[in-house]
């Protein structure tokens, strides 16, 4: 990495529980010496290992010391909470932290707050932290993300919308219509979707789940020339999403379906199974996905899908990293969007893009 000025660097693995490691690095840097304890999810999905690989790039460029957890399962909650009391006692300048769940984080935070000891949110973060307790966030911008996944997916729909002698429809999975980053993918994607087809002159109607229809920025009509349909299950099960996905396949008029997060796209995968239409040829429907995964990269590899949006956990953990320096040195912290990257069976192969793609 251009700009490193360093003298030694250090891993420690497996110190205790599920600690992976800590990077400690000497450098000519108004941040050597600080020690950052960063408290992720778990370490079950090569996600986690993308984000470590990141932090431990960054911590090395700034001469930082990280020490980098997280439980054995991210439905691990008591384990999560015990490894970021273990890091507040540590005494660390600053904490990184996506909590499982923050009601159950609560005491360690006050204490953390307590002691001046700032903390940054990374991923999904520490959403309805006590006020002042996190300082700034690194994570995805999802409605920017949802945003991307549309203009691409419109350079492929683009004429065929142009020239239908009739209606077509465009469906968008989504895994459940609470969660704000599931709900943001998918507002992202039918806002700039339809604001794309609306600037060439067509019309635009929603139809679905009214959170969506409802929060939805088109200027929808009621009999546009593109129908954007939602279909959200009633439970979040792969074989409800899947169903959804075949019902929206034996419409004669979809000629595209997105899948806003790995449940969705992978339920996509399953329906199309037996009908296998979706493909990138002038009779098939287009399918997009989000999130990587072993599934959802074989469908962008072998055409079953056009492409997929992957998160940048690389650039997140370095994120969370220079963050947390910053705090530590009393510098103005904001949240920094870690970005996102659309790919293909022709880039996915690419450095920048495969370190960033997770099973």
């Amino acid at each position: 990495m251009a700009g490193k000025k360093l003298m030694s660097v250090a891993l420690c693995a497996a110190m205790v529980g599920t600690m992976v490691g800590a990077v400690t690095v000497h450098a000519e840097s108004d941040y050597a010496g600080l020690k950052i304890e960063i408290v992720s999810k778990g370490f079950q999905h090569q996600y986690w290992q993308a984000v470590l690989k990141g932090a431990e790039e960054k911590a090395e460029e700034l001469g930082c010391s990280i020490n980098f957890v997280g439980p054995n399962s991210e439905s691990d909650i008591a384990e999560q909470v015990q490894e970021l009391n273990s890091a507040i006692n540590q005494k660390p300048d600053a904490i990184g932290l996506a909590a499982l769940d923050t009601s159950a984080c609560l005491d360690a935070i006050g204490q953390a707050q307590d002691a001046g000891i700032p903390i940054i949110g990374f991923d999904s973060g520490v959403p309805d932290a006590p006020e002042g307790a996190v300082v700034a966030n690194a994570s995805t911008d999802n409605y920017a993300a949802g945003a991307l996944a549309a203009e691409k997916t419109y350079e492929v729909l683009k004429d065929r919308i142009a020239n239908a002698d009739g209606k077509v429809r465009i469906g968008v999975m989504g895994q459940d219509a609470t969660s704000e980053s599931i709900v943001n993918r998918g507002l992202g994607f039918i806002d700039k979707m339809g604001e794309l087809i609306i600037a060439d002159g067509k019309t635009v109607s929603l139809e679905g789940n009214d959170r969506y229809v409802g929060d939805s920025k088109v200027e929808a009509t009621d009999d546009g020339d593109v129908v954007i349909e939602i279909l959200v299950p009633s439970q979040v099960t792969s074989e409800l999403s899947a169903i959804d996905c075949q019902t929206l396949l034996n419409k004669d008029d979809t000629i595209c379906v997105y899948g806003s997060n790995q449940h969705s796209a992978e339920a996509m995968i399953t329906g199309n199974e037996n009908l296998q239409k979706l493909g990138s040829g002038d009779d098939q429907v287009v399918g997009v996905g989000f999130d990587s995964g072993a599934n959802i990269k074989a469908a962008v590899a072998d055409g079953t899908f056009i492409g997929a949006i992957t998160q940048a956990p690389v650039a997140m953990g370095a994120s969370v990293v220079e963050l947390a320096c910053k705090a530590a040195k009393g510098e103005t912290v904001e949240d920094v969007d870690s970005g996102c990257q659309w790919y293909t069976a022709e880039n996915m192969n690419d450095e920048e893009i495969a370190q960033n793609l997770y099973d």
